[in-house]
């Protein structure tokens, strides 16, 4: 698969296989925070601290569970996008070319399914989602020629092993640390004041998901 100059310098388009058995997924780490934090499923509010921040106590508290690293969907060595997710929200990052405008971009953000790419060009990605997502709160946004789509999950808490159907699952460990961190995400939503972020768990993460009756609606 490769850029193919259609419709000018911006013709935009990759092909890649239905079955996704040549591709790979990795973990790039952003650094944006150093060092690792031991993680492991039994929490209760004595192995949380109370939050010590003068400004905005639980908003300071929660950005210390958002994601540290980006998943990198790969495709014969080459990035085609990352992601990430948060309790509520799934994060898909495009590199687009350079000098491509918003206006130029042809997104479409459908209940089950994503189209990316540039009008009057095919798609440069066009691929069934792994859950369903809820579009009236779905957005996408261009900056320093990442594409940014944001897509709002319809399960809140639902831990999503990958963006698109067949491109490459989480391996178990690193499933498990989005469980984990997804639930330490629940209890700090649901526990204001308390900084869950250094909590460990015994044994497997229960899943967010549906854990006691599952995430409260907003």
């Amino acid at each position: 698969a490769r850029r193919r100059p259609r419709g000018g310098p911006f013709g935009w388009h990759l092909e890649l296989p239905r079955r996704a058995s040549l591709l790979r997924e990795r973990t790039r780490a952003l650094g944006r925070r150093g060092g690792s934090r031991k993680q492991s499923a039994e929490v209760t509010l004595s192995d949380a601290r109370k939050g010590e921040c003068e400004r905005d106590p639980d908003a300071a508290m929660g950005d210390q569970l958002a994601p540290t690293s980006r998943h990198a969907f790969e495709h014969e060595g080459r990035v085609v996008y990352e992601w990430d997710q948060t309790l509520e929200e799934v994060n898909v990052y495009v590199s687009v070319p350079p000098g491509v405008r918003a206006g130029a971009l042809d997104v479409s953000i459908k209940p089950s399914d994503v189209s990316i790419g540039i009008k009057g060009n095919p798609p440069y990605l066009a691929h069934d989602l792994s859950f369903p997502v809820k579009t009236e709160e779905s957005f996408w946004t261009l900056a320093s020629s990442e594409l940014h789509v944001q897509l709002q999950k319809r399960e809140r808490g639902k831990s999503w092993p990958c963006v698109f159907v067949g491109h490459g699952e989480l391996d178990a460990l690193a499933a498990q640390k989005e469980k984990q961190r997804l639930m330490k995400e629940r209890f700090q939503m649901e526990h204001p004041g308390f900084d869950f972020s250094g909590a460990e768990f015994n044994g497997e993460a229960p899943d967010a998901a549906t854990f006691m009756d599952g995430v409260p609606h907003k």
